[in-house]
């Protein structure tokens, strides 16, 4: 788990269907001194790929706007009080969108994506603990219409977690 800022892409840049803005190798390369550091100093950054301080200002911001990255804090959840993590797999009746959207608004869901396979989305929950989990599950997703039926997978222990992937 990492415990300090990182720069990732965005949700909406991992679409895959092109939609994305384009990103030269130097915003990559930018991107790449921030997922190292999040808080390294613009005018390192510019030394690294050769720009100007103002020019990495500039394009950070870009890329912010744009929306093909965000800097933030990433904590380990169980050094702030979230003892329970689960992987959930959910199976919906007719359009996935509606169904996402409510499962995008709640706090506990960090993260929403569809998918193609046995699921059709799948949502990372992160809870206080089991019985949060099983109000959140239980009270709250499956309580959303279209939702068919659901699939927990609880985290015992995370192994890797990396938000690297971004200039790969």
């Amino acid at each position: 788990m990492q415990s300090g800022p990182v720069a990732s892409r965005s949700a909406d840049s991992r679409t895959g269907n092109g939609s994305s803005p384009a990103v030269d190798a130097v915003s990559l390369a930018i991107i790449e001194q921030l997922q190292e550091d999040g808080r390294r100093p613009y005018a390192a950054i510019g030394k690294a790929v050769g720009l100007s301080e103002a020019a990495v200002r500039q394009r950070v911001q870009k890329l912010l706007d744009q929306g093909v990255m965000q800097i933030v804090a990433v904590t380990d959840p169980l050094t702030v009080g979230f003892r329970r993590q689960a992987m959930v797999g959910i199976n919906v009746d007719g359009d996935l969108d509606p169904v996402a959207e409510a499962l995008s608004a709640m706090t506990e869901c960090e993260y929403v994506v569809m998918t193609a396979g046995s699921f059709d989305l799948m949502v990372e929950i992160v809870c206080e603990d089991d019985d949060h989990l099983l109000e959140t599950i239980n009270k709250r997703i499956r309580a959303i219409p279209g939702v068919r039926s659901t699939e927990s997978f609880v985290y015992l222990k995370l192994k890797k977690q990396t938000y690297m992937w971004g200039t790969r």
